[in-house]
């Protein structure tokens, strides 16, 4: 999805920055893809559960490019686990990358967007977080940690709302299968969509594209889950 995004954002003129912890792979190549649509971009190393990683790649960011309008929060943990086997670690991993880096990455950001007048922050929670229930056993932390970004994409907008930094997030429900699900999973999550296929990568960009461009949407949380919730 970071490298749709890419290109979205570099063929309406946007430079780019993008900001990884182990996907260096596809950093470059979301690099590389703006590149192809003429526009500037790089990529920094960071660990951003860390207040001190997230202060730095934004300061880099301004350094390089000259400001910082947009913040689009992508980093996630994916992992089901059985509640007995739960560990805190587990838990403080998903919340930490999930939930902690995507307030600590705002955080960073908002003095340089107040200082250009505003900005466009996007975050990515689930959809089934909205719902206000949980859709699926043995995913407890990462059930609440996206919960609790929709929660802080809210408290964010009204917060930031006076400084004209609009605040969103997207819900994707069956954008893109994942490289280990079979045949059989990947028909069965069809099967339970209404729309009836995956979404890809290019809708969840499109989606982005219209949060960094309108002027009067804040506070949101958009389900892009073909119908999925519905269910």
């Amino acid at each position: 999805m970071g490298v749709a995004v890419a290109r979205a954002l570099a063929r309406e003129g946007v430079d780019l920055a993008m900001a990884f912890r182990q996907s260096r792979i596809e950093a470059e190549r979301a690099v590389a893809v703006a590149h192809e649509a003429g526009r500037q971009a790089a990529a920094f190393e960071a660990d951003v559960r860390e207040p001190a990683a997230c202060a730095r790649v934004v300061d880099a960011v301004v350094e390089r490019f000259g400001r910082l309008d947009i913040l689009i929060n992508m980093a996630s943990v994916y992992q089901a686990k059985p509640f007995d086997d739960l560990t805190v670690e587990d838990w403080d991993r998903q919340l930490d990358v999930d939930l902690r880096a995507t307030w600590l990455c705002a955080r960073a950001a908002v003095p340089h967007m107040r200082r250009t007048g505003g900005g466009r922050i996007v975050n990515v929670a689930d959809w089934t977080a909205p719902s206000g229930r949980p859709r699926y056993r043995e995913l407890l932390p990462y059930y609440v940690a996206k919960a609790g970004v929709v929660a802080l994409t809210e408290g964010l907008a009204l917060e930031l709302a006076r400084d004209q930094i609009l605040v969103n997030a997207i819900a994707p429900g069956p954008i893109l299968a994942p490289g280990d699900m079979s045949e059989t999973q990947r028909t069965a999550v069809e099967r339970a969509t209404p729309l009836g296929r995956w979404g890809g990568g290019e809708e969840f960009a499109s989606l982005v594209l219209f949060l960094v461009t309108t002027d009067f949407v804040t506070g949101e949380t958009i389900r892009l889950d073909g119908g999925r919730h519905l269910r």
